[in-house]
């Protein structure tokens, strides 16, 4: 392997009992970024984040890390690690073991654990490694799994709903904690999760899937920057919008709020100027609604 890790996947598809829940999804994940993996229930984010980490076959279509297939190669999974939610419910598997067993089996599995690292995160969270897994509360168990995450220093490190059960000191203490790690490795870290306001400033690019199919892939900034609320009289909203992508509207009486974006590149302001109407840029979260809130998107006039 080079030293710059590159996981691609390439014509991704899945199916369950003749359901397909994973279809024709393309993407390139490279060590350096931070990207948000976002998505509706069901559209299908934990089902690719397995089988990009060769926990689950994909029914077509190939997942490699610089060119080596991901499954079954070891050489290859050595560099990756996928972090996701204990159930402390299957006390015959993980949640049987203590804290410091289940730690201890982890290390293991990644060549680059860094004990160091581990033992000032258990510190930090105040993590009582002599309780079993079976017994954590929540929080906890997010807790040992950040800790898996953050100690493994796998160059691909993945993480699906790493804050649920958190409170939200907890939150920020795990935010900070990634950014620090990631300027101080330069590793790859994808979040997967539904708390989009809070982590957006986290995300360099966002992934979006919608219905199993990958939407988009793109900067952050760069994405938010084209969306917007449009807001005013209906008549003027409808001619401000006139070429513009609109994905949802919303009204009250002769009052109508629009939520569209431009091309890339295309600057609004000249779009609607003329008009009576109020410019709102959306939030990652807000947009997200936006786009996964209806079923299609329409261009209106032009």
């Amino acid at each position: 392997m080079s030293e710059t890790m590159v996981l691609r996947c390439e014509h991704l598809c899945k199916e369950y009992g003749g359901k397909r829940v994973l279809e024709d999804v393309s993407l390139q994940l490279e060590q350096g970024h931070i990207y948000g993996l976002i998505g509706r229930n069901g559209a299908g984010k934990t089902t690719l984040l397995s089988i990009l980490t060769a926990q689950n076959p994909a029914t077509s279509g190939t997942v490699t890390l610089n060119g080596e297939a991901v499954w079954e190669n070891q050489r290859a999974l050595d560099h990756i690690c996928f972090s996701r939610e204990i159930n402390p419910l299957n006390t015959f598997g993980s949640a049987a073991y203590k804290v410091k067993e289940y730690l201890r089996i982890a290390r293991t599995y990644y060549p680059n654990w860094d004990e160091a690292y581990a033992q000032r995160l258990i510190e930090r969270f105040g993590l009582n490694t002599k309780k079993r897994i079976s017994k954590l509360s929540k929080g906890m168990l997010s807790m040992v799994t950040i800790v898996v995450a953050l100690a493994s220093r796998a160059e691909i490190t993945i993480l699906d709903e790493p804050v649920a059960g958190l409170d939200v000191v907890a939150r920020e203490q795990f935010y900070q904690l990634l950014l620090e790690d990631q300027t101080e490795t330069g590793r790859a870290f994808v979040i997967s999760t539904h708390i989009i306001e809070e982590a957006a400033g986290l995300f360099e690019k966002v992934i979006l899937l919608q219905g199993g199919k990958l939407r988009l892939m793109e900067d952050t900034d760069e994405l938010v920057s084209r969306f917007w609320a449009v807001s005013g009289r209906e008549d003027e909203v409808n001619a401000a919008c006139d070429g513009l992508t609109v994905y949802h509207t919303e009204r009250m009486g002769r009052a109508k709020t629009a939520y569209v974006s431009t091309a890339p590149g295309q600057d609004i302001h000249p779009l609607v100027a003329g008009r009576e109407v109020d410019l709102m840029p959306l939030s990652l979260q807000k947009l997200f609604v936006a786009i996964c809130g209806e079923e299609s998107a329409e261009v209106m006039g032009r």
